[in-house]
């Protein structure tokens, strides 16, 4: 939607700023807005059943049991490991203790000679 600005006719009647629908998009707008409330309302009426609201109740028993075992279907293969030998892995070796500090705080320059 362009914005034509301010401007002063020719016969010197002053305009103000607007704004102007592109060629097309009020009627493109209308069929959008058409389309969108259609959706909506048949969204939120129709239920998908004809059960007039009452939610549907289930007709399993759980837990399910399957009474016949099918040996027809392949079992689960289980994995098997890739190699025949113990694979030891380093333990990590002990940490050292952090060095104690050697400078006391707050430093005193003054006693370095340096005379600031």
């Amino acid at each position: 939607m362009p914005f034509v600005r301010p401007y002063v006719r020719s016969d010197g009647t002053p305009v103000r700023g607007y704004f102007r629908w592109a060629p097309g998009a009020r009627r493109e707008m209308t069929i959008f807005t058409v389309f969108g409330l259609v959706v909506l309302g048949f969204g939120r009426t129709s239920s998908g059943d004809a059960t007039d609201g009452v939610p549907p109740t289930p007709s399993v028993s759980y837990p399910i049991r399957f009474d016949q075992d099918t040996d027809n279907a392949r079992r689960a293969v289980l994995p098997h490991p890739t190699v025949s030998y113990p694979i030891k892995f380093g333990t990590p070796a002990p940490r050292k203790a952090a060095p104690a500090p050697s400078v006391s705080y707050p430093i005193d320059l003054s006693a370095l000679g340096g005379g600031r």
